[in-house]
């Protein structure tokens, strides 16, 4: 038996149980991987208070992992015993050891570490799908990136940066705006004392911006569209703050025939082949050292339940790892 952290009903950090659990051998085209570290991410909590819905209750959270193979069942060719594996797609993380399709799993470099690469894949493949797929960040484009002081913030402000854009980021604290601006956020705006959108017109001297990135949700959305120039873009990735609400979407055109899209990385690395380009990608320029990246608070993997009520309360920067 080894010990996960399972959710029997839906609510709030106190639902997370650590338990044991049985995972057995692993089949025909599956590995089983030992975990050295679990990435935290904001989809976690969604899925624990049900705002997307589980597969299946019970169910063990988390989306992103690394370790190492200790198993691999018939079939699986292109990974053996001992390799150190990562991936960031894949709900089930919060457990000590767990099975997986091989073909779900990517090789880490040497000179990454598990705590980093636990870190990185699911926030770092994010943030590569949304500046190279949603809208393709070119040299000279001025962006706005909500949130630029989290883990996925700020992995695309540096990456954002390194690709020669213009970066402004909210953020909510002086502490943050700093560390934002330390990473690449050219403007951090801080929103709790200044209206963002008032200073994006002022930066970009009225035109607005091609693209919006946010994943607050609720509090940001609907002044986020004014934010945007004609045919721009609105990518909404996330609902930190609540459930964006119906809108009729005549305001889309009534505010310069703007595009929205809801993106998600299941989508976005559904084939083997983008997973595998995605990942590369990251690795490139993290390994470059365009992008750097910040694991600033771990916690025990049975402690789950503190690490999930410190993100709610936006009180963590950059990732948070679980350690098994």
């Amino acid at each position: 038996m080894i010990k996960a952290i399972r959710v029997h009903e839906l609510g709030g950090p106190e639902v997370l149980r650590w338990e044991d659990v049985d995972i057995g051998e692993p089949q025909k085209g599956e590995i089983r991987v030992r975990h050295a570290a679990i990435g935290l991410n904001f989809i976690d909590v969604y899925f624990r208070q049900g705002t997307y819905p589980s597969p299946q209750m019970p169910f063990v959270p988390g989306m992103e992992a690394a370790g190492i193979v200790d198993a691999i069942g018939p079939g699986v060719t292109d990974i053996k015993v001992g390799d150190r594996v990562a991936y960031g797609r894949d709900m089930g993380a919060y457990v000590e050891q767990r099975l997986l399709p091989a073909d779900r799993l990517i090789a880490i470099p040497n000179s990454i570490d598990d705590q980093t690469a636990a870190a990185m894949m699911l926030k770092g493949m994010t943030a590569r799908y949304l500046l190279r797929s949603c809208y393709h960040v070119k040299p000279g484009d001025t962006i706005l990136f909500h949130a630029a002081a989290g883990g996925v913030g700020l992995i695309a402000c540096q990456w954002a940066k390194h690709l020669g854009a213009t970066v402004i980021g909210t953020v909510s604290s002086e502490a943050k705006a700093k560390l934002a601006a330390d990473h690449g956020c050219d403007h951090p705006i801080i929103y709790t004392r200044e209206d963002f959108v008032e200073r994006v017109r002022d930066i970009t001297q009225g035109e607005g911006v091609p693209v919006v990135y946010d994943s607050v949700g609720k509090d940001t959305f609907m002044r986020s569209l004014d934010c945007l120039r004609l045919f721009g873009c609105m990518v909404s990735f996330g609902q930190s703050s609540g459930v964006v609400s119906p809108f009729d979407i005549g305001v889309l055109s009534k505010k310069g025939s703007l595009f929205l899209t809801r993106p998600t990385l299941m989508t976005y690395a559904a084939k083997r082949e983008d997973l595998v380009t995605m990942a590369q990608d990251l690795f490139d320029v993290v390994g470059a050292g365009a992008v750097k990246i910040e694991v600033n608070q771990t916690y025990p993997l049975s402690a789950a339940a503190e690490a999930h009520r410190a993100l709610e309360a936006r009180e963590t920067t950059g990732s948070t790892v679980l350690i098994p």
